[in-house]
């Protein structure tokens, strides 16, 4: 759960694309780990299967497809965003505090783990919500989805048991459609305008 918190607060202060993917890939790691490790390490099929799934979906097919599309782009840095990266961190400060205390009053079944669990599934999911809002370039937004769909993963965990694995995996599915059209969109958009700021979409090109 502190790594969680680490790497959200890390992608609130980082301007490399490349590096923000890799970040995105180690959370997406960590999450498909999640599941087992609430557990207690059982080995149950449809568990491990389930982080399998996971790791190879949010820690190698969706990194790949955004790394694939960074090389054909020509801006590998968030210049200028809307909020800076200082108040970004600060931001996260706020945001984590929030969740804690959010997190403190909800009931939740399950083991003691799940009172850490579900602060840190808000603080991700909110960070993936600021990243989407206070970042100019379309890649890093699209970062931001999968930040706030990795909050939302984060939180079902907590209900492993109780969940079925098809709707974890329908879910997951939906992601990867999302992540490969807002992929082929973005190339279209640098093919089209030579830039992924979404700020000057705003105004029509003559």
């Amino acid at each position: 759960m502190i790594l969680l918190v680490l790497v959200n607060l890390m992608l609130l202060g980082l301007s490399r694309l490349r590096t923000c993917i890799r970040v995105v890939a180690i959370q997406g790691v960590m999450l498909g780990v999640l599941p087992l490790i609430l557990n207690g390490w059982r080995p149950e099929p449809h568990l491990i299967s389930f982080s399998l799934v996971i790791i190879g979906l949010k820690g190698i097919v969706f990194p790949a497809i955004l790394i694939k599309l960074l090389r054909d782009l020509k801006e590998h840095r968030e210049v200028e965003p809307f909020i800076g990266f200082g108040t970004s961190m600060a931001a996260g400060v706020v945001m984590l505090v929030v969740s804690l205390a959010f997190g403190a009053h909800l009931p939740l079944p399950g083991t003691a783990a799940s009172s850490l669990v579900a602060p840190v599934a808000f603080f991700t999911i909110m960070t993936g919500l600021f990243l989407i809002i206070s970042r100019k370039k379309a890649l890093t937004q699209v970062l931001g989805y999968l930040v706030l769909e990795n909050g939302i993963s984060c939180f079902g965990a907590i209900l492993v048991e109780k969940q079925p694995t098809q709707i974890e995996l329908g879910i997951l599915l939906d992601v990867f459609v999302a992540v490969f059209v807002m992929g082929i969109a973005i190339f279209h958009i640098n093919r089209e305008f030579d830039h992924i700021d979404t700020d000057k979409l705003t105004r029509l090109r003559t």
